[in-house]
């Protein structure tokens, strides 16, 4: 929610080796949102996220790789953001999704719906507080996880100084060091991944694949440089902990596992923030 309310727009670039192989998973990223103020302290966001997963896959494989060495993932970003008090601030966001290979004509099963409910409390520009702070809680449901109700969101940032600041939650946790205003090193931890619809499905081991999946935990090192106030640039690197990408059917269960051997993680992009 919070990216929503100050990513203006993004393009990024993600790449993982698979360990001991040729084949290669990247991800092409590009955001854009437009906030329009609708009253005092009151913001209306619309704007929109493309996603474009290349799986190159150079192993032998059982079925034909071509059907899905394309994924797409299209989002639509609608939020909504007001001020209920002076410190706190409540979020609503809606993501109508198009995730599938995109190799025939669209159906049911490429359109999936995300959102969520969030409270905020931002006091990390209350300048008579020695220890700015941000605290989030909210519920978010993503239909690509399987999991059919909300589930709990809770992310809390805090600047320790001129020097440090640290971040705990889910999807990203982190501590940073700021060696001045344009350069930022950080430690982090996070979730990243993916679910597809595959518009071909094809046998696999005499069972029909209708999706695709790819869930990582990876963490590693990070560095941002602010070009401006609103420009920044940034990588990170790491190692995954826990990587799994698979094919599986109609009703979500595993078939066939493409990859589980944790590998190298880069991320890089730039960014034009609020």
């Amino acid at each position: 929610m919070m990216a929503q309310l100050t990513d203006l727009a993004r393009l990024e670039y993600s790449f993982i080796p698979k360990s001991n192989s040729d084949d290669q998973y990247t991800r092409l990223r590009a955001l854009v949102n437009y906030p329009i103020q609708t009253s005092e302290d009151c913001y209306l966001i619309v704007g929109a996220e493309y996603n474009r997963i290349i799986l190159n896959l150079e192993d032998n494989y059982p079925f034909d790789t071509s059907l899905l060495e394309t994924i797409n993932i299209i989002d639509l970003n609608i939020g909504y953001t007001f001020k209920t008090s002076e410190k706190w601030r409540l979020g609503f966001r809606f993501n109508p999704r198009i995730a599938s290979t995109l190799t025939t004509s669209l159906s049911a099963d490429d359109f999936f719906l995300n959102g969520g409910a969030f409270a905020i409390n931002d006091r990390t520009k209350d300048e008579s507080s020695k220890r700015p702070y941000r605290l989030i809680l909210g519920l978010t449901y993503n239909a690509t996880t399987g999991v059919p109700f909300p589930l709990p969101f809770i992310s809390y940032y805090r600047r320790i100084n001129e020097s440090w600041s640290f971040s705990a939650g889910i999807p990203k946790s982190n501590i940073k060091h700021f060696f001045d205003d344009k350069n930022t090193v950080q430690a982090f931890l996070g979730l990243d991944g993916y679910f597809a619809h595959l518009q071909e499905p094809s046998m696999v081991q005499g069972q029909q694949v209708d999706n695709v999946s790819l869930s990582v935990i990876v963490g590693g090192l990070g560095y941002e440089y602010n070009f401006s106030k609103h420009l920044v640039g940034y990588v990170y690197s790491g190692y995954t902990f826990r990587l799994n990408n698979v094919l599986r059917d109609e009703n979500r269960n595993e078939v066939f596992k493409l990859d589980d051997i944790n590998a190298f993680y880069l991320r890089t992009g730039i960014t034009f923030k609020i």
